[in-house]
């Protein structure tokens, strides 16, 4: 086929998570085409909150500074039951030392959307809107020919192709992949809502009740807030009337207009394999959850992430085809452990069990206040907004790596980088480099450095209790730690891991 357009990677989707991948490919100078059905970004807010593990990303790839002029900050979140406020959790204070992005970050996705285009355009590149991906072969030399309906673009051959295209994806139907998981029985809505009254301003709220549940983002403006929440029972039966009805009686809370009201069924699934050959699935199209917690987007601009770096390692020979399997191995557990997570958390706010409605009644009322007031006196309290924030998130460098440590994670092997206040600038080259911490050897790290052909950086003073003051890390391009070694062993235990990412 001479008319088919060449390319390294096909991105079908152009949300988040794909608009993602193409601008890291694009920063990794892997050669990329994205396409989508819509004929232009998405205009709803839909999914709204930045945690501080995308925040570092968007520091990587240089977008940080318009994320925080556009968003809304709260920093704290304020428990409740029903009309009744606890005590407000500070997340700066639980975050001290964790990240400089200590907050959660309200910028709806529609903004995320037009930002991630708006670079890709500086950069080169567009979107091919009005385009949807119409079927997929593999052709004899091993590539892809994707046929799509556009009238611009009919065929792309591309090395990869990934499917980013949401929970309908037609990737992942084309290649017949099991979308595990259930979904939940009850009626959701959602309303951007304006000059609301009854919530602290400035505050992600949580409120539960007997039958009912409130989750709150401030979304600035004057008083306006993301309102999400369930109203008994048929689906038919829930409007904004019914909505704000059940607002007003249970947990005090009022508005004036919406400029977005909708309903809608949550589903907990997770794709039965986040690879097929040469194709990949990240995004909705690998998983969805519920919005407790306000780690959707994330968690799919996180895939694409992961994916954009690897790929850009098999392009550019650094790592072998087999590597690519990594993905699969790396993130399909975050999507696994996330989905049941959110499963049980729901089931526990939803349940009309006599059980979880006691519990609810009861365990929340009086023993979620004291949680509250202590949550920043316990000593693992960091811990907490690491979970929330996904900066704890931790990979199994190899299954040899899994099975030496017998099941136990390291505190620094397999996660991002440990903050240090100084040593996250480096990161924006998004290469594999090797840091020295402390009183290291310099001469004999540089050695290293040189043989391995990798970038040398040191950091004199440790600010962190994670990094060892004599420690040398091999740090991947994506952030985070493959390899913790001494000076005198770096050159080994570093060149060990390389040659394992390229062998086949």
């Amino acid at each position: 086929m001479t008319d088919a357009l060449e390319t390294d990677v096909l991105v079908v989707g152009a949300g988040p998570t794909g608009l993602m991948l193409a601008t890291c490919l694009a920063t990794l100078g892997v050669r990329c085409i994205i396409i989508d059905g819509k004929s232009a970004p998405t205009r709803e807010s839909r999914a709204l909150v930045l945690q501080a593990r995308t925040m570092e990303i968007y520091d990587q790839i240089g977008l940080v500074d318009q994320v925080l002029a556009e968003a809304e900050i709260a920093s704290e979140i304020v428990p409740g039951f029903e009309r009744r406020r606890f005590r407000a959790i500070n997340l700066q204070r639980l975050a001290t030392g964790t990240t400089p992005y200590p907050h959660l970050y309200v910028l709806e996705q529609s903004r995320n959307e037009r930002l991630l285009v708006d670079h890709l355009q500086r950069a080169g590149r567009h979107v091919w809107w009005s385009h949807r991906l119409q079927s997929m072969t593999v052709t004899a030399d091993g590539r892809l020919d994707c046929v799509t309906d556009g009238d611009e673009v009919g065929v792309v051959r591309a090395r990869f192709c990934v499917g980013a295209d949401g929970a309908s994806s037609a990737v992942r139907e084309l290649l017949d992949i099991p979308f595990e998981g259930k979904t939940n029985v009850h009626t959701f809505y959602v309303a951007d809502a304006t000059q609301v009254e009854g919530l602290p301003a400035d505050a992600i709220n949580l409120r539960f009740g007997v039958d009912d549940f409130l989750l709150a983002f401030p979304m600035g403006g004057e008083a306006d807030h993301r309102l999400l929440g369930v109203v008994r029972g048929p689906a038919e039966a829930v409007t904004e009337g019914s909505a704000r009805s059940m607002l007003r009686r249970v947990f005090a809370v009022t508005y004036g207009s919406s400029r977005w009201f909708s309903t809608y069924r949550v589903h907990h699934r997770v794709a039965a394999r986040f690879r097929d050959g040469p194709v990949f699935l990240a995004g909705d199209a690998a998983h969805v959850h519920s919005p407790v917690g306000a780690q959707g987007m994330n968690t799919g601009l996180q895939d694409a992430h992961n994916l954009a770096c690897k790929i850009a390692d098999v392009v550019a020979g650094r790592a072998s085809d087999a590597y690519l399997d990594r993905y699969s191995a790396e993130r399909r557990p975050v999507a696994r452990r996330l989905v049941s997570t959110t499963d049980a958390m729901f089931a526990m706010i939803t349940s009309d069990r006599p059980v979880a409605r006691a519990l609810r009644r009861f365990v929340v009322r009086f023993a979620a206040p004291i949680g509250a007031s202590l949550v920043p006196r316990v000593v693992r309290s960091p811990r907490i907004f690491e979970y929330l924030s996904q900066t704890r998130i931790h990979y199994w460098m190899s299954e040899q790596q899994r099975t030496a440590a017998r099941g136990r994670r390291g505190r620094v092997v397999g996660r991002r980088l440990p903050w240090n206040g100084d040593n996250y600038e480096s990161l924006r080259t998004m290469t594999w480099q090797v840091h020295g911490y402390g009183g290291v050897d310099r001469r004999a790290l540089r050695r290293v450095g040189a043989r391995l052909g990798l970038r040398v950086l040191f950091f004199p003073v440790v600010r962190n209790h994670r990094l060892r003051p004599d420690g040398c890390y091999l740090v991947r391009p994506d952030g985070f730690v493959a390899v913790e070694s001494r000076a005198r062993n770096a050159r080994a235990d570093f060149a060990d891991h390389l040659r394992q990412i390229n062998s086949p």
